[in-house]
């Protein structure tokens, strides 16, 4: 078995787990475009008070997604 390409299904991963994986990784892009917009027009985005802040949530949402994929490789691939 190459465990690089089968899991221990003995197959390649799931077409859902492979869905999963695309889902979180759009889900960091936006995150990295709402940033920048952040960035770029800080001044423009009236309803959010702490910029800042809100940047922060941002980041949590790339980073939970990086560990989401990372366990999904880790236990799946």
């Amino acid at each position: 078995m190459n465990t690089k390409e089968e899991n221990f299904l003995g197959g390649k991963m799931s077409h859902l787990l492979q869905a999963l994986i695309k889902r979180l990784e759009g889900d960091i892009e936006v995150a990295k475009a709402n940033i920048m917009v952040y960035i770029r027009n800080a001044a423009g985005i009236g309803e959010h008070v702490d910029v800042v802040e809100t940047m922060e949530l941002e980041v949590a949402k790339i980073a939970d997604a990086e560990d989401k994929i990372a366990a999904i490789k880790k236990h799946f691939k």
